[in-house]
């Protein structure tokens, strides 16, 4: 969540970067935060002279009965009672205060770098790069045309390739679970296993430490990155026990680091983690969720990174140069789109989106978002580092990208590598496929 001391210093940027991100009644919001912060430092201020005064008339009980002033010394006493009981008020007043603060600020987003284009859609993304045609990082989305060509008459879509070779049925998946749940069967079950081990290979080259964490998570989890209360309804809830499957590795692997003081010198800290991830998408319907391209359960490698504010846009553009490679090394179509205001979630500040192309679909497939939330999550998380120089705790700066998601992945695999022949398998994917064809 935004700092109060960022609200307080720069009210005016906060409104403008609440605005850029279409929040409604920004200002308003904001209003209501600096008035309620008011209430609460003048509380503590009554409260700190409340208190002070009753360890001053406590200190002066003794020493008049002392004197042998007893009457002196009980009307004392009543008067420390009763600034007791003022103070009991005046603490409850602060922890009044102190909620509605938390409540309100986990309600406003975080906001925009000031590179994050206006615009409130997709349409209005920044396409910067792509391996298809050089970009000027002007266009957009809306007036982007590309025909990259396969050799192949009439290519079929993923759902259709994989009914053929037998790799995914998702026919099966509806029998066991429902819709949105695929079994991977055969080639397609190792080629799903290859891209893991291949990503989480790629990860451990580029320095990041592998994880394992759970894929369910207790609430304090969810608020620490922001998916509660903002994405509620989107995530699996286990009411009994009052947990949440997770929508992403982001979720266990951030909250590592909650309530956590780090030393400077181990800074970047970067982590790495597959594991299955779970997502409602209620109310996804029409050909955008056929086959693989929207699911409920998935999987994904998600690598994070904790670090201090000097270095956390070095470090973003270190994982928007992971991603690309491994795009490059998977041999298909991309480009890279900077999202605007009005596009990007709840808790980044700047985020990228990585798309591949289906040329069976005729549209591009998003298979990875790449974001620095500077310090929104770490004030969430109570995320701090010690300053090598000043000694003192400063909040850390988190980032996170999907590193990277398999559905679409393995999608557009199958659709931009479909021959007469049969399916070939990208180079670097042979050693762990074990196979060079789907035939």
């Amino acid at each position: 969540m935004l700092t109060l001391k960022l609200i307080n210093e720069e009210t005016e940027r906060v409104v403008r970067g609440l605005e850029k991100k279409h929040f409604p009644q920004a200002k308003e919001a904001i209003d209501n935060v600096l008035v309620i912060d008011k209430r609460r430092r003048e509380t503590q201020q009554d409260l700190d002279k409340c208190l002070n005064e009753q360890k001053i008339l406590s200190g002066q009980i003794g020493k008049l009965m002392k004197e042998g002033k007893r009457d002196e010394a009980e009307q004392t006493k009543k008067t420390v009672a009763s600034l007791k009981e003022q103070s009991k008020q005046l603490e409850e007043q602060m922890a009044k205060a102190q909620e509605e603060m938390t409540t309100l600020l986990c309600q406003i987003p975080n906001i925009p770098y000031d590179e994050v284009p206006e615009g409130s859609t997709a349409e209005d993304n920044h396409v910067v790069k792509s391996n298809l045609k050089e970009c000027d990082g002007n266009d957009t989305v809306g007036n982007w045309n590309v025909n990259p060509s396969l050799n192949i008459m009439n290519p079929l879509p993923h759902w259709e390739l994989a009914k053929k070779y037998n790799l995914i049925d998702f026919d099966l998946g509806v029998k066991i679970t429902g819709a949105g749940f695929p079994v991977y069967i055969g080639k397609g079950a190792r080629l799903q296993r290859a891209l893991i081990n291949f990503f989480l290979d790629e990860a451990r080259k580029s320095g990041y430490t592998e994880i394992m964490p759970p894929t369910v998570v207790n609430a304090t989890s969810g608020y620490g990155t922001g998916q509660l209360p903002d994405k509620e309804g989107q995530m699996y809830h286990c009411e009994v026990d009052d947990f949440y499957l997770i929508p992403t590795a982001e979720v266990p692997v951030t909250n590592i680091y909650r309530d956590v003081i780090l030393d400077e010198k181990d800074l970047p800290i970067k982590n790495c983690a597959y594991t299955e991830c779970f997502r409602r998408e209620a109310g996804s319907y029409g050909k955008d969720v056929r086959g693989l391209n929207r699911l409920h359960e998935f999987s994904k490698i998600e690598i994070v990174r904790i670090d201090k504010p000097s270095h956390s846009k070095e470090s973003h553009k270190e994982m928007l140069e992971h991603v690309e490679g491994l795009l490059k090394k998977l041999e298909l179509p991309y480009r890279i789109l900077l999202l605007c205001g009005g596009d990007q979630s709840f808790t980044s500040s700047i985020c990228y989106d990585f798309e591949v192309y289906s040329e069976a679909q005729g549209r591009w497939l998003e298979v990875s978002s790449v974001s620095n939330f500077d310090n929104y999550q770490a004030n969430r998380l109570k995320c701090r580092y010690r300053n090598s120089e000043t000694k003192k705790t400063e909040l850390c700066h988190t980032l996170n990208g999907s590193a990277l998601a398999l559905p679409r992945i393995v999608a557009a695999i199958l659709e931009n590598n479909q021959t007469e022949k049969g399916i070939r398998i990208p180079a670097a994917l042979i050693p762990y496929t074990g196979f060079e064809w789907i035939d």
